[in-house]
Order: structure tokens, then C-alpha cells, then sequence
């Protein structure tokens, strides 16, 4: 701790997590909604893995991205919600700075990573609507692992020095408490009482460079499938292209959603409560791990039949 011109700076070894400011008093009710996500994230999640895994018959590109996109989300569920639920529940609220760090990092990978697979599963659709009779020749095997370490690498490189930025300018904070509920960048970044200006501009260019990417392409793969969708002769064809693709769709538009209004209040919605910026922060994180299993499992038919095979040899095991 260190003191200049009546103020007091601090070079911690560890952080504070409030949670959700401004409601402290109710945390242990807010705690119970998280924790029923989190189980069903948990269940769904490690459900596709294993339906995946086990049916050869959804060794295909899709189920594959699938897989991986509900690998990404037991990552990132299981990154945020424990110390959440330590928060609310047990009161345990510091965090050493250098796991705080660590949190901020794979949270923020696996964010990423999310959103490159939400892109590698819109080029499927692209390639298996628009040249179906390329399809297998197009997305091998070789490709599949192309891209899947394609991003990975590009999530784990360009999150990276997020944490390192802080690590090797940010000596000095105002404040050890951190008013969220985890280590996300922006939250820590602005305890900082020395210049910030090179950790906000790379915060904003990875925001760019990895969602406005990926939207843009994704957004124009699906421009490019309606259009051949609607192109298609017969009504009964445009319906069965259409209906592959509407899982998909929905999962990204509540990822995306989720993700351009929770950046827009934190960015310009001064007058907006802390605490509801921090509870869309927490929901922009939470919510796709649970959901996305729900909906692929109602809308794919062969993740259904997986399901209830799986279910129906246990039962007569």
C-alpha cells in the first residue's frame, strides 16, 4: 500500500470479488438460478460429448463442431460458475491476483473460441447447402483439424495479452475490490491508477477483430444459404434445408444478442445500475452453455435417437 497526494494506491496480491454490487443482501437467492444453469450445462453438455462420441453415425462436420462447441462451454461454465456460487454462498470472496488473471484468461479464450465455432459450424451449413455434392471432399478430416486448432491457437494467442498487458503495466490500483462477480478484463483493468489507454485499446481490438470478424462471415454464409435455400424448386426441399439450419441460427443469434447488448450498456449505459450490467454479464456467459444443448437436442433428430439409446440400454442393462 502506498500513499501520494492523499490518496491511497495499492500493489495487491490479491483482489476482492463483491459480485453483484448493490445487491449483496439477496446474493445467496441470486446464487440458486446460477447453480441450476450450471448443472444443466454440466448434463447437456457432457450428454453431446458422449452421444458424439459413442454414434458413428454423427462422426460428421456439424455433430463434430458440436462436440467441440459443448466442450467450450463446460470450459467456460466451469471457469466462472464455482467462484460465483463461492461468492453468494460461502462469502469466499478473495482471489489471488495471479489466479484472477488466469480466470480472466480462459474465460476470455474460451469466449473466443465459442465464436470461432459458432463461424466453422455457419461454413458446414454454407458447404452442405450450397455444394452438397462437395461436401465430404471439401470438410475432410485433415480440414476439420485445421480449422479446430485454427481456433484454438488464434483464441489462446490473441486473449493472451489481455492478462500480460495487465500483468506487466498495471503496478498500482485504487481499489482492491473488483465490482463483478468474476475477473473479466475491463473490470479489472479500470481499478488501475496508472494509464489504462494500451489495455482499452487492445480490449477493443480483440472485440473486433475476433466478433466483428466472425459476425461478418457468418452473417454472409447465411445470406448466401437463404439464397440458395429459396432457389431450391420444391417447397418440401426449401423446408428440410431450412430446418437444418434453424438450431444453428438461434444459438447465434442469442450468443451474438447476448454479447452486443451486455458490450453496449457496459460501454454507454452510464445510467444504467451496476448490478444490471453485472447480471447481463453473468447471463451473456451462462445462458449458451444451457441452452445450447436444449436446442440442439429438440431440433436434431439423430441427437435424439442417440439420447434415448443411450437411456434405453440403461434401462435394460
Amino acid at each position: 500500500m502506498m500513499q501520494s497526494s492523499n490518496k491511497t494506491f495499492f500493489s495487491p496480491s490479491t483482489f476482492t470479488l463483491i459480485g453483484v454490487p448493490g445487491l449483496e443482501s439477496v446474493q445467496h437467492w441470486i446464487g440458486i438460478p446460477f447453480f441450476i444453469s450450471f448443472i444443466l450445462a454440466v448434463i447437456g453438455n457432457s450428454l453431446l460429448i458422449i452421444i458424439i462420441r459413442s454414434e458413428r453415425s454423427l462422426h460428421e462436420p456439424m455433430y463434430i463442431f458440436l462436440a467441440i462447441l459443448a466442450a467450450t462451454d463446460l470450459g467456460l461454465t466451469f471457469c466462472i460458475t464455482p467462484k460465483m456460487l463461492a461468492i453468494f454462498w460461502l462469502h469466499v470472496r478473495e482471489i489471488h491476483f495471479n489466479s484472477c488473471l488466469v480466470q480472466m484468461y480462459f474465460t476470455h479464450t474460451f469466449q473466443c473460441m465459442e465464436s470461432g465455432i459458432l463461424l466453422a459450424m455457419a461454413f458446414d451449413r454454407y458447404v452442405a447447402i450450397c455444394n452438397p455434392l462437395r461436401h465430404s471432399s471439401i470438410l475432410t478430416k485433415k480440414v476439420l483439424i485445421n480449422i479446430i486448432l485454427a481456433v484454438t491457437f488464434r483464441a489462446a494467442i490473441i486473449i493472451i495479452m489481455c492478462p500480460l498487458l495487465i500483468k506487466l503495466r498495471l503496478k498500482i490500483f485504487k481499489t482492491t475490490f473488483i465490482s463483478h462477480s468474476y475477473c473479466e478484463h475491463m473490470a479489472v483493468v479500470r481499478l488501475a491508477a496508472v494509464d489504462t489507454k494500451a489495455n482499452k485499446i487492445y480490449g477493443l481490438f480483440v472485440a473486433f477483430s475476433v466478433l466483428g470478424f466472425d459476425v461478418i462471415f457468418i452473417f454472409m454464409s447465411y445470406s448466401l444459404i437463404f439464397r440458395a435455400v429459396f432457389k431450391l424448386p420444391q417447397k418440401e426441399a426449401r423446408l428440410k434445408a431450412f430446418n437444418t439450419c434453424t438450431a444453428h441460427i438461434f444459438v447465434f443469434l442469442q450468443f451474438y444478442i447476448l454479447t452486443f447488448f451486455t458490450s453496449f450498456i457496459h460501454r454507454f449505459g452510464f445510467n444504467v445500475a451496476p448490478y444490471v450490467h453485472i447480471l447481463l454479464s453473468n447471463l451473456y456467459l451462462l445462458v449458451p452453455p444451457f441452452l445450447n444443448p436444449i436446442v440442439y437436442g429438440v431440433k436434431t433428430k439423430q441427437i435424439r435417437e442417440g439420447m434415448i439409446k443411450i437411456f434405453h440400454t440403461k434401462g435394460t442393462a
